[in-house]
């Protein structure tokens, strides 16, 4: 563990539940490589409010946004980027000289996960939940050229992300009838210790060539499982997670983080876990 001193910023995670990330063991095995005074805790919150007023009061140097505030803080901060103010959804707060400015990296970090797989430009993606990930990824998807189609338990929020992303809305009971050929789960379900959970009928998995899990605990969920044994290709909730942090470490930081720390970092935290 780094010494903490007087001089040790403070960056962190809010979200709830929280305790289960992984981005502390990637922040701090970063600040620790590149030698910088800094720490990185998770925030369990209750009030968001109150704890954006916090991080204004005791100063911290940024933090990231997980379920369920990426798009309730849009409300609670001085500016964002463009491309926040588009998706609706924010994953990263900076603390810029006391003002609060948002952006999101899960975009360019699910962009950077698909495409260690497939094609994204003129491939058409189901997106499974309409939350702030949801968001961010259907926002890439149509920055890279793709299309999609979103679906949700509450329809007014698939419409929504249809809406401001230029996709599709469906509802659950049409899923068998989706033209995609990608899959990507941008719900919980299937988050430990509810494991065995699945978001959608397993007997649908053989349409795709391709499917995404943005759940990385278990690391090999049901969907992934399942999705393999019919012949499709997966992507693991950590490389989105991954790719998104070093994005936002630089954000932090100004720095850029060496290739493949982080994921050292990450697969190492949860190995670990297993033992």
């Amino acid at each position: 563990m780094p010494t903490i001193r007087g001089t040790t910023r403070v960056f962190g995670i809010l979200g709830r539940p929280v305790a289960h990330s992984l981005s502390p063991a990637m922040h701090n095995a970063a600040f620790r490589a590149l030698g910088v005074d800094a720490v990185y805790v998770a925030f369990p919150v209750t009030d968001l409010e109150q704890a954006v007023a916090g991080l204004r009061a005791l100063n911290l140097g940024g933090v990231s946004v997980t379920i369920p505030f990426k798009e309730d803080i849009l409300d609670f901060i001085d500016e964002m980027s463009s491309d926040a103010a588009l998706m609706g959804a924010i994953n990263t707060v900076v603390n810029r000289d006391g003002r609060l400015w948002g952006d999101n990296t899960d975009w360019l970090g699910a962009v950077a996960a698909l495409e260690e797989q497939t094609a994204i430009a003129k491939e058409h993606f189901l997106i499974l939940g309409a939350g702030g990930a949801a968001r961010a990824i259907a926002y890439g998807v149509t920055e890279r050229g793709g299309t999609f189609t979103v679906t949700d338990l509450d329809p007014a929020r698939a419409r929504g992300v249809a809406r401001d992303a230029g996709g599709e809305a469906v509802p659950l009971k049409d899923l068998p009838h989706c033209r995609a050929g990608v899959l990507i789960n941008a719900t919980p379900v299937g988050m430990a210790p509810d494991a065995d959970a699945i978001p959608l009928d397993p007997n649908l998995l053989g349409r795709f060539h391709t499917v995404m899990d943005i759940v990385y605990r278990p690391l090999q969920t049901r969907l992934l499982r399942e999705a393999r044994a019919r012949g499709c290709k997966t992507i693991d909730g950590l490389r989105m997670l991954i790719h998104q942090a070093e994005i936002q470490f630089q954000l932090f930081t100004g720095l850029t983080v060496p290739r493949d720390l982080m994921a050292q970092a990450a697969y190492g935290e949860l190995a670990a876990e297993s033992l």
